[in-house]
């Protein structure tokens, strides 16, 4: 057993379904219900207990010393939220020039509730050409997971993130902060 696995099964107690495919090494995952700073951790150890490394955006304004070098060792990816485009070009240029980038994304955008989730996603998975996966995480069943067929995609990102939206509220996830996530 990895050190992660450990730490995310017998330290924190949780566990997952769904491993992620050995050979399926840069895709997009969705991470959702999105409302506290731990759900970067839940994440980063359901990734690392199975051989992959996880990058997440974050707010480029918590890359600060210290902080900012640990966040990059775990794979955070400093997010301009002044330059959105920049930033999507630079994820796009990562999976295009390394074999293996597994990219998670909080769609909703920020831990606050959010009715509309942000379709950046969807930009950086069809100009890469990588597929999207809806990771969740699950707080009353201690559950963090990857569903295992990627989402289908069309040339319409808002119609396609709508569905998405739908799709985890018929899931019905427990958030750790159920009043951050808004599911009507």
């Amino acid at each position: 057993m990895s050190i992660s696995k450990f730490i995310l099964t017998k330290v924190l107690g949780w566990h997952y379904k769904y491993d992620i495919p050995e050979d399926l090494n840069k895709f997009i995952i969705l991470a959702a219900p999105h409302t506290s700073i731990w759900d970067f951790a839940f994440g980063f150890f359901y990734c690392r207990a199975q051989g992959k490394k996880l990058h997440v955006m974050i707010k480029k304004e918590s890359f600060f010393f210290p902080v900012g070098g640990l966040l990059k060792a775990m794979g955070g990816f400093p997010m301009d939220r002044e330059n959105p485009q920049a930033t999507m070009m630079r994820l796009i240029h990562e999976f295009e020039n390394n074999d293996s980038y597994i990219l998670a994304i909080c769609p909703e955008g920020t831990r606050k509730p959010v009715h509309k989730w942000k379709t950046g996603y969807h930009t950086i998975a069809t100009h890469a050409g990588v597929p999207v996966y809806m990771g969740y995480f699950d707080y009353a069943a201690k559950e963090v997971g990857l569903l295992p067929e990627p989402v289908e995609i069309t040339a319409d990102a808002r119609k396609d993130t709508d569905r998405i939206q739908e799709r985890y509220k018929e899931m019905n996830l427990t958030a750790l902060h159920p009043e951050g996530y808004v599911t009507e």
